[in-house]
């Protein structure tokens, strides 16, 4: 028996502190254009953890053997409303698209509220001079990749919809906490900048990778999302609820989080020169290796 090339195909995967054991073939040969497909086709050079040999994946590890069996099996599990958003949210990192196909179709047969238009409507729209999409239901469709610049999203039900890598400089998604919200979207890698949203439910969104230059999300609510790596410079935060936010990396240089609650929210290695930080709690909030040069923290808890 050739344990060598045994050894050489398992994978051994920590996500967010849960282990896997799996296969390169299992990784590779359902989604060969995903990024876990990617990361194991050998182009790339791995990194493990040295005593462990773990590749280590900084996503939460609750439904990745989920994943895993859709490319063991293909087949997609049945689970409840806010567990399959949650599934759809991995899908949509790992870019697993026959998944993401499936956990779609299958909200559909369950009688979710359907979107109001098609990704098809929003298309033929967009082609006229100016568009609005004010109070209209577009929860669940997938507009990504799409230049939606200058489009009005205010008072609309997003919840769940797939912005990635969609251009949205200038976009507006005022919306009220109480009328509509787009919590649970996804905005992986998409242009904000200059976005207006004032008081928007944003509880959960992936806003990883974005770019919000001089967005406006004051008084929005951003608890437990995720801005990894994004561009938040001269962004307007006041009073912002950022309970449990993800800000790894981000860069916040300019930025004014003047009366946001940070409690819990993850400020490591975060860019907050010349932030406006006055009067904020920042005793529950984590900035170890944060760069807070020339910041102003006159009258902040810490």
């Amino acid at each position: 028996m050739d344990t060598t090339s045994e050894s050489s195909s398992m994978v051994r995967l920590n996500i967010g502190g849960k282990k896997f054991c799996t296969t390169i073939d299992t990784l590779t040969n359902r989604e060969p254009d995903s990024m876990l497909a990617a990361m194991f086709s050998g182009r790339h050079a791995m990194s493990n953890e040295s005593k462990t040999g773990y590749v280590f994946i900084d996503r939460d590890g609750k439904h990745f053997r989920h994943i895993l069996n859709w490319l063991r099996d293909g087949i997609a599990p049945t689970l409840s409303d806010p567990d399959c958003s949650e599934l759809l949210r991995e899908a949509d990192y790992y870019q697993l698209l026959g998944l993401k196909e499936i956990l779609k179709s299958s909200r559909r047969e369950t009688g979710e509220v359907e979107a109001e238009l098609t990704r098809v409507d929003i298309i033929k729209c967009i082609q006229s001079e100016r568009v609005r999409f004010r109070g209209v239901n577009l929860s669940g469709i997938d507009l990504s990749k799409l230049d939606l610049s200058l489009v009005d999203f205010s008072y609309a039900c997003l919840r769940n919809v797939f912005f990635s890598r969609t251009n949205l400089q200038l976009a507006k998604f005022r919306v009220s906490m109480l009328d509509a919200d787009a919590g649970g979207s996804i905005f992986h890698n998409a242009i904000l900048r200059e976005c207006e949203f004032t008081g928007a439910n944003l509880r959960g969104a992936l806003l990883a990778g974005t770019s919000l230059q001089s967005a406006n999300l004051q008084d929005a609510c951003l608890v437990d999302c995720s801005f990894c790596g994004a561009d938040l410079r001269s962004a307007h935060l006041q009073n912002a609820d950022l309970t449990n936010a993800n800000l790894e990396g981000a860069n916040l240089e300019g930025a004014n989080l003047k009366g946001a609650k940070l409690s819990n929210a993850n400020f490591k290695g975060a860019n907050l020169q010349r932030a406006y930080l006055r009067h904020v709690n920042l005793r529950e909030a984590h900035l170890e290796g944060a760069n807070l040069g020339g910041a102003n923290m006159t009258g902040a808890i810490r």
